[in-house]
């Protein structure tokens, strides 16, 4: 989609511009542009002029920028700033946790000249001394390198779905199909993607074929053939499609979703029963006799299994569970009926509360939690005591006049470096919802990050610890937390973890969330919402639960929002 290729550039001018000591308002402008923009659920090509200004940090002058880049595939302010700049500088600064200012220092003073080059030098402790650069520093860069390069093999499902998604739209508009699924590891939501696999079928396939490797996205073709084809596109990935017939599709769909632990498990299965399974069907071996294959469910119907949803498919237990009739009636978006983190204008956000409510409401919630930052995070613009109890004010004002929606008053309270919270007691004390988190100091030792959320979850006001271990996928690893320990604390306190659906957080991951649920701690999905188009970011939460075996009554907000503030600290408030 042309939103992430937008996104990337504007946060390039926004690095081309921090390394000339350029305004930094204007700085923020376009990474604030950048992150509203990629969020967004339409396709920025299909908004009007009105609807594109209507974007929160779209104005005159970056909008003009985005229909130039719609109508001629570059931005010519982006290109003079890179010729400012050396390409190197460029390359250096997409390492995680390497800023604009300390590539340029690296390229000046040491002329280095790739990435490789800066690992070696790392490794050699021969960036020591430079500026700012220390030996933690050099440990860092190579830290940042790995998750560059793992970056490059692995992607984050929130910036690949999207993109999966276009394709089908594309192939849908463009080529003959009756059918046509995305499998493969992103039909699981698994957090990070490989490539894409999409499946389809078609009484003219040689057509779909013709129209897939001419669709806009695509760089180069590997390889087109009668029934599949395998493209790179522009943003990096391999795109394999295959059209299937009839008596076959829910079968192959079976097979290209894995995963392949899976589906070694089911043949193991088959085998035993003297059935063979692959990408055609369901064969019985002596006879060669085809039992099934035209509908997914098929398999396991004929090997006595229950029907295991696409999410639970990795061979940790759901085959045992399928074979004694045990799977969990997983959670869905519609059992969702608030959204517990969201922030407005009045901190990093972008709306107001009446445009948050409305939106809210057309998402089908009774109500929603906002929860702009405390005073301690100034980038973000947080509230003081006074500033938070004149929100307080106004909200309590609003949700009398609103209908059909609740607003809930909370903050998004910050667990300082000492474990103490930005607020006394006496604040927390007035608010419907806390949610905790740390936004500082992810470089402590893990006893240091662990003590912090300990110390937050014992407070008797906290609700909610909020995105539990500060990863960010491909940009920011999870910073070093005991979460046995956490999930112990959050047991005994009855404090609930949140999984937090901003699709490059997804934190809590499925693998804790799934502890988390056997242990009976409250869990929530909150979508950490910032514009009001990330609202649409629920979906992947309630995927990670998916994946997480979760089922409706283990999500807080399922509830109705008298049972929610009975089941959430403190307890006894109604």
């Amino acid at each position: 989609m042309k939103n992430q290729e937008i996104a990337k550039i504007f946060n390039e001018i926004a690095g081309l511009l921090e390394i000339k000591n350029d305004n930094p308002f204007r700085i923020r402008a376009y990474r604030r542009a950048a992150l509203n923009v990629e969020g967004l659920t339409r396709n920025v090509e299909d908004l009007s002029e009105d609807e594109l200004l209507g974007v929160p940090g779209v104005g005159k002058e970056l909008a003009a920028k985005i229909a130039e880049y719609i109508k001629t595939g570059n931005i010519a302010a982006h290109e003079e700033l890179k010729k400012e700049i050396p390409q190197i500088v460029l390359d250096l600064e997409s390492v995680p946790g390497l800023g604009p200012k300390t590539a340029m220092l690296l390229h000046e003073k040491l002329h280095i000249k790739s990435i490789d080059e800066l690992a070696k030098l790392a490794e050699e402790h021969k960036l020591a001394g430079l500026p700012g650069i220390k030996g933690k520093t050099e440990e860092n860069i190579l830290k940042g390198i790995g998750m560059l390069r793992r970056g490059q093999e692995r992607s984050p499902l929130g910036k690949v779905l999207p993109i999966a998604q276009d394709l089908v739209d594309q192939l849908r508009l463009k080529a003959p199909l009756t059918r046509i699924d995305i499998a493969g590891s992103l039909r699981r939501w698994k957090d990070t993607i490989k490539d894409i696999d999409i499946l389809a079928m078609s009484d003219n396939p040689k057509e779909v074929m013709r129209v897939f490797v001419h669709l806009p996205h695509v760089k180069e073709v590997i390889m087109q053939g009668p029934t599949k084809s395998s493209v790179v596109i522009k943003e990096g990935l391999q795109v394999d499609l295959r059209v299937v017939e009839k008596e076959s599709y829910g079968a192959a769909l079976a097979y290209f979703t894995g995963s392949k632990e899976h589906n070694i498990r089911l043949r193991e299965m088959a085998v035993k029963r003297g059935l063979t399974i692959n990408e055609y069907g369901i064969f019985r071996v002596k006879d060669n006799t085809k039992l099934g294959g035209e509908k997914e469910e098929d398999t396991y119907k004929i090997l006595d299994l229950q029907y295991v949803p696409p999410e639970m498919r990795e061979d940790r237990g759901e085959i045992e569970a399928a074979i004694e009739g045990k799977l969990p009636k997983l959670v869905t978006v519609n059992d969702i009926k608030g959204d517990l983190h969201v922030h407005s204008k009045w901190s990093d956000g972008s709306h107001t509360f009446e445009q948050l409510a409305e939106v809210a409401k057309e998402h089908g919630y009774s109500y929603f939690a906002l929860t702009d930052h405390s005073q301690g995070l100034g980038v973000a613009r947080g509230l003081t005591a006074e500033r938070l109890a004149e929100q307080k004010r106004e909200i309590d004002t609003l949700n009398k006049k609103l209908k059909n929606i609740r607003i809930l008053h909370g903050t998004e309270v910050d667990i300082r470096s000492d474990g103490t919270l930005d607020f006394h007691d006496d604040v927390l004390q007035t608010l419907d919802i806390v949610v905790a988190s740390i936004h500082s100091g992810f470089k402590q030792t893990k006893e240091q990050l662990t003590s912090r959320i300990v110390a937050a979850m014992k407070n008797p006001y906290v609700s909610i610890i909020a995105h539990p271990t500060g990863r960010l996928i491909g940009e920011r690893d999870a910073y070093e937390v005991d979460m046995d320990e956490i999930l112990k604390t959050a047991k005994e306190t009855g404090t609930a973890m949140e999984i937090n659906a901003y699709p490059l957080r997804l934190d809590l991951s499925d693998i804790y969330a799934k502890k988390a649920k056997e242990l009976r701690i409250p869990i929530v999905i909150s979508t950490d919402a910032h514009v009001t188009t990330q609202f649409n970011f629920m979906s992947y939460g309630v995927s990670i639960a998916r994946r997480s075996w979760l089922e409706k009554e283990d999500i807080a907000n399922t509830l109705e929002v008298k049972q929610l503030l009975k089941k959430l600290k403190p307890f006894n408030r109604t």
